[in-house]
């Protein structure tokens, strides 16, 4: 008889655009066999939604304070999931949380949804903080999710994940190599939003634009392209560096749109340097102008998956690095972040 141990993931990402949730089930302790049985993506209240986005600005007491509000928020959503969708009660629960700011060259990493209260609320074994420890061994802390590319998507050479940031995994011999490229629906949803949408939806709106080649070519020369990896991102280096080098030139947000997508696969291109298929994933996925510009301007071989892939892999992955946890199996690669070595990350609570 084949024994499953089902899990559910979570996550939330950087463009704030609801809560992820996938169940999964791994069988014959196999992470290649596995099934997802489930996956939704709960709204957030637009009073949660502006905590979330303003969470980098308040003080420690404040963001104490939503960490409790959101594992609440996690907890009583994974309930409802599951009643909901008739589905057994899984082993585990493995949150990604939602990352209030990422600053691993001075220390400092922290993410939100608390591990205790979603296991209080649901009384489920939950794992959660899968990032500082990383970062405490002298890593990045960042990306986690190339274990998963390397152990569920290994017939990829690159893996893009699409999302508030783009992420690459590159499998070079039996390594993985993976780091933050640049910035992606962090800047395109701050622009839309000014405009009225909350997000370039199907790229829509860049489109329309004209790309400034004079924008163009100053994000081009940002330092941390020129940066070797390992290296990563937080939402930091949107409003300290890109924002006010856009906001510099007083365009109008369809040009900005215009520009930025342009930039952005330009970026990818220049860390994609074969003919390989490039498996997509993550919200940008969707973004028309852009994946055209990839295929025409740059000649990417992309692959895009179904929409479950799509929209769920990061939190799949997740699901995937809780059960490597618990099993105190490696979820850490020091070959991505650049820690001292591999390593089982997160924190158990039971």
């Amino acid at each position: 008889m084949t024994t499953s141990f089902n899990i559910i993931g979570v996550m939330s990402g950087t463009s704030v655009d609801g809560l992820d949730l996938c169940y999964v089930s791994f069988y014959s302790n196999n992470v290649n066999n596995y099934n997802i049985i489930k996956c939704e993506t709960i709204d957030y209240s637009n009073d949660l939604k502006i905590k979330l986005i303003n969470i980098i600005n308040f003080d420690t007491q404040k963001i104490k304070e939503i960490d409790l509000k959101f594992g609440e928020f996690i907890g009583l959503s994974i309930n409802k999931f599951i009643s909901k969708n008739k589905l057994d009660i899984p082993n585990l629960i493995s949150s990604h949380g939602h990352t209030v700011f990422h600053q691993p060259n001075i220390g400092k990493t922290l993410q939100i949804g608390n591990g205790k209260v979603i296991n209080e609320i649901t009384g489920i074994k939950t794992v959660n903080n899968f990032r500082e420890q990383d970062v405490k061994l002298g890593g990045q802390g960042a990306p986690l999710v190339p274990i998963g590319d390397k152990l569920l998507f290994n017939e990829y050479k690159y893996c893009l994940n699409l999302g508030g940031f783009i992420n690459i995994s590159i499998k070079k011999e039996k390594n993985i190599y993976a780091y933050d490229i640049c910035a992606l629906n962090t800047v395109l949803n701050h622009y839309s939003k000014k405009i009225g949408y909350d997000y370039d939806s199907d790229g829509d709106l860049s489109k329309k634009g004209k790309v400034n080649t004079k924008l163009f070519n100053e994000l081009n020369e940002l330092n941390y392209y020129k940066k070797q990896y390992p290296k990563s991102l937080g939402i930091e280096f949107v409003k300290e560096k890109i924002i006010p080098i856009i906001n510099k030139y007083n365009l109008s947000e369809i040009d900005v749109l215009a520009t930025y997508v342009k930039h952005a696969a330009n970026q990818i291109s220049n860390n994609i340097n074969s003919n390989e298929k490039v498996l997509l994933s993550g919200g940008g996925s969707y973004n028309r102008t852009l994946i055209k510009i990839l295929k025409k301007d740059y000649n990417v071989n992309i692959f895009i998956p179904n929409d479950t892939i799509i929209n769920y892999k990061e939190c799949l992955i997740f699901a995937l690095i809780g059960y490597l946890k618990i099993k105190n199996k490696i979820n850490c690669l020091k070959s991505v972040t650049g820690a001292l070595k591999d390593h089982s990350s997160g924190d158990i609570y039971n």
